[in-house]
Order: C-alpha cells, then structure tokens, then sequence
C-alpha cells in the first residue's frame, strides 16, 4: 500500500506536502449562473475563506447550491466536505440536492481543503465560513439570496475534516441549530483535535450533534490512516465527541431526540468495507472514485443513511 494512494484522506503532519490538489477555490465558477432542475433551481457563488499557509480570511471558494423553486423564503443547509476532496463529488451534491427538495437553499461549500491540521487551523476556517458580522463569509452569502431566511434555522453536516468544520460553525454563528458528520471525531492519526472537539469544549451541544463512522474507519477508529481501524477505538471517540455512552459493546447510541452516534457495520454496506469512507463503494480503505455512492446510503431509510440524517436535521427548522 503506497503513501500516495491515501495520504489525500489525510495529511498526517503540516509539513508533508498533499499530493492530491484542493479543489475548493473554483475562482471560474459563475457568480449568478442558475440551472433549472425538477422543483430546485441551481446556483453558484463565492466567498471569502481562509486560504492556504494563512490565518486571515483572504481567498475566494466556491459554493455550489439548489434552492426550491417555489416561492417563498427557506431555512438553510451548509455542507462541506472531505480532505482533498472536490466540492461538488457525489455525496456532496446527494446532500445538498435531498435538503433543497426538503425546503431548504443548500449549498456544497468549497474551501482549503488540501490538508488537514489543529483545532486553531481548522476553526480558523470554519470562522471564516460561519462569520455572520462579514458579508463575505459563505453563511452571510447564502443568508443573503431573496429565497433564505436564516431566522428559520441553519443546519450544516460534513464528512472527515468537513465534519469538524461542521461541528464547530455554531462557536461562530448562534443560528447554526444542529450538525450532523460522517467520519466525526476527536484525534485523526498525529492530530488530537479533544481541545476543541470534545464534548463541553465547543458551543453546539451533543443534543444538537449525529455522527457516523465506519466500523473500520482508518482515522477515527484508530488505525493510521493506511490500515484499518478498529470498533473498540471508534467506539471511545464517540464517546469523548458526545458524552453518549451506551455500553462497551453498542455500535448505536442514538438519544431520544435523534441525537448521538452510530458505527456503521461491515454488513450494512454493499462493498462489505464500512471504513472512512462507508459512503461509498470502495472496497479498500477510501480508494474509489468520489462519485462511487453506496446505493444504501444514497437511496436507503437505515438510520447511517442519507435520508436518516438529513430528515434528522430538519427537525431543527421551521418552515
């Protein structure tokens, strides 16, 4: 198993250069282009985020959305995605395209996704996403379109380092209601994130937070990123993300509100490989193409499925 086949899922110390490019600052992407799609409307926009090697709000991204087509104003939906990922690879856009038929302007945001790092690097940003005192923040850009009202509710998920980002919009923005991450947690490989992940250490509540991860998830669950994790050490970090415990051997720990965490088994997904990517049909440890959806997770009414988690969220809005 070579390095370059899985460093992209993650970088496992700043200094190593990433050897997949970030997709995120899609600087061609049109300002006001719409696509009519069924009962959403396409759109595209940019903000202003924090940008490679910097500390300051100072490179353009991309968002990428679907808004309904009725009238009306909705509550919004952010969605971000994974290391190295582009912007608008399959599970991004399945979610976005599910909450904009739900009622909601979506949007897959774009930003430096190339490595991951600390709690400081990644909370910078989620600042930059979630600043709602700048205009150019991408939940002011969104909040902003004629069809939002943030006074509705904002909701956001993610999947890696997206989902941290996800967990930590609301030290940022009082609007954001609830967060749901796939592959969520507190260490990944040499980065320990329980300063600013943990439950108690962050502003959104595990009431108000859902997590899945893979029973095999090579970060989460322990492993080092190129081998297999374990349940056990998948297990541990739920608890240490939530504060739900539910015993030494649950692999479901959901609280009566929908809230908690849930290990998605080997058995439930169709490549019988539930690991950082449980999403798709990979295989072997995240290796296929962004655009390989599990057909479950994308279709299915299980409770680690896409459907599940985004009727979860909705809970929190008003419409």
């Amino acid at each position: 198993m070579t390095l370059t086949k899985h460093l992209g899922w993650l970088s496992l110390a700043t200094s190593i250069a990433v050897l997949m490019p970030a997709c995120a600052s899609d600087d061609d992407a049109a300002d006001t282009s719409e696509t009519e799609q069924a009962a959403t409307t396409g759109f595209t926009a940019k903000y202003t985020g924090q940008g490679s090697n910097s500390s300051s709000c100072n490179t353009s991204f991309a968002i990428t959305g679907q808004e309904p087509s009725t009238s009306g104003t909705n509550p919004v939906f952010l969605y971000f995605i994974g290391t190295t990922e582009t912007a608008t690879n399959a599970s991004a856009t399945a979610a976005v395209q599910q909450m904009a038929n739900k009622g909601f302007v979506a949007a897959t945001i774009a930003y430096d996704s190339g490595s991951f790092n600390n709690c400081t690097v990644i909370k910078g940003k989620a600042s930059c996403a979630f600043n709602p005192s700048s205009t150019t923040s991408a939940v002011s850009v969104l909040c902003s379109r004629a069809k939002a009202d943030c006074s509705k509710g904002i909701v956001v998920g993610g999947f890696s380092q997206g989902s941290v980002i996800a967990t930590q919009a609301r030290n940022f923005d009082s609007r954001v209601r609830a967060a749901w991450g796939m592959g969520d947690g507190v260490q990944y490989a040499t980065f320990n994130l329980n300063s600013c992940q943990a439950n108690g250490n962050r502003t959104l509540s595990s009431q108000n937070l859902r997590v899945d991860v893979g029973q095999q998830d090579q970060f989460v669950g322990g492993g080092n990123g190129f081998s297999a994790g374990n349940i056990t050490n998948a297990r541990n970090q739920l608890q240490t993300l939530t504060g739900f415990n539910c015993g030494s051997s649950a692999t479901s720990c959901l609280q009566s509100n929908g809230s908690g965490w849930i290990i998605v088994q080997n058995s439930q997904v169709s490549d019988g490989s539930a690991d950082h990517c449980f999403m798709r049909t990979s295989g072997n440890l995240c290796s296929a193409s962004q655009n390989s959806l599990d057909s479950g997770w994308q279709n299915g009414t299980a409770n680690w499925e896409l459907g599940a988690s985004l009727s979860w969220l909705d809970t929190f809005v008003t419409h």
